[in-house]
């Protein structure tokens, strides 16, 4: 492997465009690739740029603006996410026999093209073959009939969903009688909610993204947002601009952290910015153990707002006492640094006069991940960083369907709109829809896997998301979708989870992206605004529908009563029964055209 270089070195400050080194950002050469690979479509590749809300992470660009700055804003992930839109359609030929596409990298298989029709592979079968949407349709629909609520599971991805379709997947699931539905966030930022719900009563950010220009001191805890997210590195330069210092804690450093080279100011684009100020690298798992170092060290300082935690906080003396007992020596040693450091972030801390702390999935993806983030509450509580301007936390999330996907009701616990799933809230529910909705929380995704494993699990509905790929033990996970007899999933492409050999028959049905979608339909970015995102005329791929009729179309057919559980025509009524039955989402109904948000 080659040695990674510094960022920050004297010749990458002198050579322009960040040209000098192996470490990223390689802007000016993978803007090339796009325009490259997207070559045959790009007025609609375009439109895409201009017209629609970022499919990417959910910080939630529109068009080539942003909420919060002036000026182009754009990154390369949001780019890199254009060849889903473009690209050509699969010849269905290549899925006759699927051993070969089994030996394929997951980015070989995705190149392939666009699902363009309904699909099946029966048991036996070396291959899929072609169906009509009628047939794709009653072949999950006497599957759902056939099968107990509680044997049925249900799956959605995080990224590239609207707010619509997370809702009609879970009206489905729950009309149907089970409350075994998740999304792909469970295995990133589910500690998130928990862990900011618990201690805050929100699962979600409690600041802005503006908050970060103008606070004195930004926090960046187990996250490499140069590279996952590199939008956010724009914010980064105008608070640096504005005269924050930036602290990482991380296992390890991460050189686009250092200096970074901002494409779309020209000065940054030339020779970079530096953006950290302070490093302090933990050891994995040590951030706890470190937060509470840091808490004892201002402790021992007196350097704490004892006047927020009298009238904000509650069991302030209980957990002093807790620190008390924790010895320096066996701080140091689970959080992989000296006290000195400990103290030193403190000292830094304490003379901040506003503080904003940010941190993505190197916090949450822990078996204590909803502990990680309570610390980082802890922290931001001792000296008063919440409930005011330049102050909060902000977790990043990666993909841009988590903030909505969770309000809208594509968890196991919670209906649409936070409400837990309970018997009070089911009969709301089961009133509100006129049907009745399951009152005991579902299973979670590694539950959903472990009951197919054992056989309990008899129907697996997903769209999008591959859980071959992102759950861990492939093997267990390959055997307990192999144990499920009837699986249906809903894409625009293929993933490795479709190539599973079937117990019964396994059903592809080919979805619209966003912008393709008839209506349009709205998303929900990490700062919980909500924009309309429009559809972009162009570019159409086969019999694809859109994904929120999909649901639908198998909800009519399932059900006696399913036209009148899912009589959408469009996105426009399903924002308006959105809007009746989740209050924290009234107004949806209002957002029709590009550009609008609440």
């Amino acid at each position: 492997m080659a040695k990674l270089k510094s960022n920050n070195t004297w010749l990458s400050r002198v050579v322009p465009f960040g040209l000098y080194g192996q470490v990223k950002p390689h802007h000016f050469r993978e803007m090339a690739t796009v325009v490259w690979e997207n070559k045959m479509e790009l007025p609609y590749a375009w439109n895409i740029l201009r017209h629609g809300v970022c499919d990417g992470c959910s910080l939630g660009p529109y068009g080539l603006r942003d909420d919060v700055m002036d000026g182009i804003h754009l990154c390369t992930t949001r780019l890199k996410l254009l060849r889903l839109n473009t690209m050509k359609v699969l010849n269905p030929s290549v899925l006759s026999n699927v051993v070969w596409l089994r030996n394929l990298r997951q980015e070989r298989l995705r190149s392939l093209g666009r699902l363009p029709f309904p699909m099946v592979r029966r048991k036996g079968d070396n291959g899929f073959s072609r169906i009509s949407w009628d047939e794709a349709v009653r072949l999950a629909a006497q599957a759902i009939r056939r099968t107990a609520p509680q044997r049925m599971g249900f799956f959605a991805t995080s990224r590239g969903l609207t707010n619509e379709v997370y809702y009609v997947f879970q009206k489905l699931a729950r009309t149907l009688g089970t409350n075994n539905v998740d999304l792909c966030s469970r295995l990133c930022h589910a500690a998130s909610v928990y862990g900011l719900k618990a201690t805050l009563g929100v699962g979600a950010p409690t600041c802005s993204l503006s908050d970060f220009i103008g606070t004195d001191l930004l926090v960046i805890f187990g996250s490499d947002l140069a590279n996952n997210q590199p939008v956010t590195t724009k914010y980064m330069y105008y608070a640096k601009k504005k005269g924050a210092r930036i602290i990482v804690v991380n296992p390890m450093r991460e050189y686009g952290l250092e200096r970074y080279w901002v494409p779309s100011v020209l000065t940054s684009a030339l020779f970079g910015t530096k953006l950290m100020d302070y490093f302090f690298q933990v050891r994995v798992g040590g951030d706890i153990a470190f937060i509470n170092g840091v808490l004892k060290a201002l402790i021992a300082m007196k350097r704490l707002d004892y006047e927020f935690i009298t009238h904000h906080t509650s069991a302030f003396d209980d957990f002093k006492g807790a620190l008390e007992e924790q010895s320096w020596e066996m701080l140091e040693q689970r959080s992989g640094l000296p006290r000195l450091e400990m103290e030193r972030f403190a000292q830094i801390y304490s003379l901040a006069r506003s503080a904003v702390f940010v941190y993505s999935m190197g916090l949450t993806q822990h078996e204590f991940g909803v502990e990680n983030v309570k610390a980082i509450v802890n922290l931001a509580l001792a000296r008063g960083m919440l409930g005011r301007e330049k102050c909060g936390i902000m977790p990043i999330r990666g993909h841009s369907g988590v903030q909505g996907g969770g309000e809208c009701g594509s968890e196991p616990d919670k209906f649409p709109g936070g409400f837990e799933v309970n018997e009070e809230n089911s009969r709301r529910f089961s009133n509100l829809w006129r049907h009745p909705v399951p009152s005991t929380p579902g299973l979670k995704v590694p539950q959903m896997i472990e009951a197919a494993h054992k056989g309990e699990l008899e129907f697996l509905y997903s769209i999008g998301g591959n859980l071959l790929e992102t759950m861990p033990d492939r093997r267990f996970v390959a055997d307990a979708l192999m144990q499920v007899p009837v699986r249906v999933h809903q894409d625009i492409v293929l993933n490795s989870s479709m190539l599973i050999d079937p117990s019964e028959l396994v059903v592809l049905l080919p979805a619209e992206t966003r912008y393709e979608q008839r209506t349009g339909g709205t998303t929900t970015s990490t700062e919980r605004r909500i924009r309309f995102t429009p559809e972009i005329p162009g570019h159409r791929i086969g019999e694809t529908r859109p994904e929120w009729e999909i649901p639908c179309l198998i909800g009519r057919k399932a059900m006696p009563n399913g036209e009148l559980l899912f009589p959408y025509n469009d996105t426009q009524s399903i924002r308006e029964e959105m809007s009746r039955v989740m209050p924290m989402y009234q107004g949806i109904e209002k957002l029709a055209k590009e550009a609008t948000l609440f």
